[in-house]
């Protein structure tokens, strides 16, 4: 296998998250990372050997930006970090936040937030058997409920249903008119921090 050159790999990294912030993920291409670099596409195959390959590269600067509570802090207080971490990195880069949930574990350090989540769930007091598909649990509720914020699949839901619920009465959806009318702004940040919460019941209940 050939080895790859390194010295502009982070330059590369950077304007190929530009031009997905400013384009879409959908739209990026190694053709458009080289023109903005000035550079042939052929070019940037000597630092990625392909579009998957820089994808990944993206995907790698994003986790570095994930937090990493400190060890002392309470194991409970550490995964709410680190869930509310990753919400506000998904929030703050909408562009390429499906990276962090897409992505296959390309690196070691793509291990690192998982890693984070085992200890804490140690610390806890969670039995080793049990601690995998806890960390499975909370980290599918993180990125399902921050893929759905960035995408706007909330909003975009709500709004949906409110609209086919005209003309269609109790007989044809009572569970929605026993509710009565749908709320057209739905506080995220309380709903998140309780949806956690319970999980986190589910966390200390395996701890006893």
């Amino acid at each position: 296998m050939r080895r790859l050159k390194t010295a502009r790999r982070s330059e590369i990294v950077g304007a190929a998250w530009e031009l997905a912030a400013e384009r879409g993920l959908p739209a990026l291409s190694m053709r458009g990372v080289a023109a903005r670099l000035g550079l042939t596409p052929m070019a940037l195959y000597g630092y990625f050997r392909s579009k998957n390959d820089l994808l990944d590269g993206i995907a790698a600067q994003l986790l570095t930006l994930l937090p990493a509570p400190a060890a002392d802090l309470d194991p409970f207080t550490r995964l709410r970090e680190l869930a509310g971490g990753l919400r506000a990195v998904a929030r703050e880069h909408p562009a390429v936040a499906g990276l962090l949930f897409t992505r296959p574990a390309a690196s070691e350090q793509s291990l690192l937030p998982a890693e984070r989540v085992y200890q804490a769930l140690l610390d806890a007091g969670v039995p080793e058997a049990e601690v995998p598909r806890l960390e499975r649990l909370l980290s599918t509720f993180v990125l399902g409920y921050v893929l759905s914020e960035v995408e706007g699949r909330f909003a975009a839901s709500t709004r949906l249903a409110r609209s086919r619920r005209v003309g269609l009465g109790p007989a044809d959806l009572p569970a929605h008119h026993r509710l009565g009318p749908l709320p057209h702004h739905v506080d995220c940040d309380a709903e998140f921090a309780k949806d956690l919460e319970d999980l986190l019941t589910i966390v200390e209940a395996a701890a006893k």
